[in-house]
């Protein structure tokens, strides 16, 4: 988002003067209207975003280069105007949400939102995302209420950097003799290109980390910063005549207004296709002032969307909170034509009150007295997330272990336990629906994880053994992230016995010899490949992996050809395996429905019969080989009617499709019984 104001000056090529330009008004009006009809309706990315980096890019940088020409960058003062205009409202918004968060969300979103809470106000949102979009257990939490705030990190570290690159360039061009205009652009130029080929391969081989990644964005900044270096010989060229600039006025609304029907912009953004909106914006900002009836700028300065332009800023900042807050008190994943119009109305409310009584007061008292008051509301959002986490921090931790009598786990559904069918106590659960969505299994002992010495692409975690020598047995899990959810079943065996567990873990790509989530995803079946490789060559005593997948309502539960393929590689290999059921997924947030209906609400399970139908699906395979042995999880994870969230005052799902680890920890003695009876341990 670009800082809030409506001066909108332009430098021109002497930088002696400067000239409003009213349009850039209508151009962030029509940018954040788009960002904000597309969040609220049609939940994908809109450029509208991009547009306001290419416009901060065209306000900085000839604000700097006008500062250059007249002899000095003055790095403090631009940073204090900078953070002046941005902490007050951001830091209103940030507050609010703060209480809103606490008072509204389920307990399973409190620390997700406090830590984007506190990376929104350090300027460091998009980062936290980044490393989010490149960790899978990350990638299953919610849309968060600040997660916005991701554009406006990218921006604030833009504001800290870029002064000290004009101020730097301006060094240079003075001890050169250069003209600090020529200068300036060549720096411009190369900084943009690479920062625009860093984004396209970065897009293509990860597009989610690219999103966020504040270095896929340089070039927008740049765009705008060498638009405004350029713009008034640009149009000064006998080629820009007053029909064509108004050809490029409305061809640019175009372009802008259609990129996000036209493109898949949230799988394709950054990269080359962010030129879509970035150049779209520039062809209105190099129209102008055309004066003719017909120009698109007639439209961008009428008083509705100046005003809009007034509030964009604080209007970008609210909408998303509100959104969010919505759908979890509807419970729906849209909020529909009425329900988007109450969240836009209420939005435009609070952006006019924030613009009136937050902005602009400050606008008019001194730069010094703004940035105290951003600064103290920044203070004070850290404040309430330090007690938030607190509180959050003493609910998460019950003081009690899985297992006991109190919390039985899957236990409570096993006839060989004393307790099972036994009416257990009222105590509390655990994990916490605080914890809960953090609950994976590599949270749990102590997980060594690196490449593969002999593949380099395939990381490799171990749990050593706990005895001084070396481990009795060593067991290896394998695939995606329901199967390393099984490891908090080992870990415990492991301790007690003296074994070495071996984890090789890919979201999302369970061991087969194919890719079973998307067959498109080579990279999937190459993984699995090497991690084939590793196990015939390590040899470990057993491998643990999955029997089945995607059990979900329906009776979808199946068990590919690629698993068959892989039993029967580790068959040649003389490796035991041990196959488990897939668990249900049940499709909504299991912790955020018993937070919201209460623990043992029937709505917040699911009818057995509906998920696992009677005989499993690997039961009728007719190539199974002889070193597999299965192990149906159904009894376990069910009773003879339903497939609740709560077995023995244990939460049994983290998130929509995962069980929690505490959960698996309390099937320990069910694989142990297994493996006793089965492969003689």
């Amino acid at each position: 988002m670009t800082s809030p104001g409506t001066g909108a000056p332009a430098t021109t090529d002497a930088g002696r003067r400067t000239r409003y330009r009213p349009e850039l008004q209508g151009l962030r009006a029509l940018a954040v209207g788009l960002v904000v009809v597309y969040h609220v309706w049609f939940d994908r990315v809109s450029g509208g975003v991009d547009v306001f980096f290419l416009i901060s890019g065209f306000l900085v940088t000839g604000g700097l280069y006008r500062s250059a020409r007249r002899g000095r960058v003055d790095l403090r003062a631009t940073w204090s105007r900078q953070l002046s205009r941005l902490l007050p409202a951001a830091g209103v918004v940030l507050l609010a949400s703060a209480a809103a968060g606490a008072l509204l969300l389920p307990e399973s979103r409190w620390l997700p939102t406090v830590r984007e809470l506190v990376t929104s106000t350090l300027f460091l949102q998009n980062w936290q995302l980044a490393a989010d979009a490149v960790d899978y257990a990350a990638q299953n939490d919610a849309a968060g209420i600040a997660q916005h705030f991701w554009s406006l990190s990218v921006q604030g570290q833009f504001y800290l950097v870029w002064p000290l690159l004009v101020a730097l360039v301006a060094v240079v061009a003075r001890r050169d003799s250069r003209g600090l205009h020529r200068t300036l652009s060549v720096v411009l130029l190369g900084v943009g290109a690479a920062s625009l080929v860093f984004s396209v391969l970065l897009t293509a081989a990860d597009q989610p980390l690219a999103y966020f990644h504040s270095l896929t964005r340089v070039w927008e900044f740049a765009l705008g910063g060498l638009l405004a270096l350029w713009i008034d010989r640009i149009e000064a060229s006998p080629l820009m005549g007053t029909r064509t600039r108004v050809a490029l006025g409305w061809a640019g609304i175009a372009a802008l207004v259609s990129c996000g029907f036209l493109l898949q912009v949230d799988r394709a953004f950054p990269g080359w296709v962010a030129l879509w909106p970035t150049m779209a914006a520039a062809l209105v900002l190099t129209a102008g002032r055309t004066g003719h009836r017909w120009g698109a700028d007639r439209m961008l300065v009428t008083p509705l969307l100046h005003r809009l332009g007034d509030i964009s800023f604080p209007l970008y900042l609210w909408h998303w909170p509100i959104l969010v807050l919505t759908l979890v008190l509807t419970g729906r994943p849209h909020p529909g034509l009425l329900g988007g119009l109450v969240v836009i109305a209420a939005a435009l409310v609070l952006a006019v009150l924030t613009h009136r009584f937050v902005e602009q007061p400050l606008q008019r008292a001194r730069p010094r007295v703004a940035l105290r008051t951003g600064l103290a509301l920044a203070g004070t959002v850290l404040l309430t997330c330090s007690l938030w986490q607190g509180v959050a921090t003493v609910r998460a931790e019950p003081g009690v272990d899985v297992g006991s009598p109190a919390h039985p786990g899957a236990g409570a559904l096993d006839p060989s336990f004393s307790f099972a069918g036994a009416d257990v106590d009222d105590a509390p659960l655990l994990p916490s629906l605080v914890q809960a969505g953090d609950d994976w299994s590599y949270r749990t002992g102590t997980w060594l994880c690196g490449p593969s010495p002999q593949r380099p692409d395939l990381e490799v975690c171990r749990i050593p053994s706990p005895g001084d020598g070396p481990p009795e047995r060593t067991v290896a899990v394998v695939g995606d992230s329901h199967a390393q959810q099984y490891t908090g079943a080992l870990i415990p065996l492991a301790a007690q016995r003296n074994w070495e567990l071996v984890v090789m873990f890919r979201g999302a790509c369970p061991f087969s010899t194919a890719s079973e989530v998307d067959p498109a995803d080579e990279s999937c079946t190459a993984w699995n490949s090497l991690a084939a490789d590793e196990l015939a060559e390590q040899q470990p005593d057993a491998v643990v992996t999955l029997a089945s997948r995607d059990v979900r309502p329906g009776q979808t539960e199946q068990t590919p050809p690629g698993f068959v393929g892989q039993w029967w590689r580790m068959h040649d290999a003389g490796i035991p395996v041990v196959a488990l059921r897939d668990n249900p997924r049940p499709g909504f947030s299991v912790p955020d429905c018993v937070s919201d209906n209460g623990r043992l609400a029937d709505v917040c399970g699911l009818e057995r019969e509906s998920v696992y139908p009677a005989m499993p699906s690997y039961s009728t395979l007719p190539d199974v080989p002889p070193n597999v042995s299965f192990v149906d999880m159904a009894d376990h994870l069910c009773d003879a009617r339903s497939c609740p969230s709560e077995v023995g005052n244990v939460l049994v799902y983290m998130d929509d499709n995962h069980l929690t680890s505490t959960f698996t920890a309390s099937l320990a003695p069910t694989l142990a019984r297994h493996l006793e009876t089965t492969l003689g341990w």
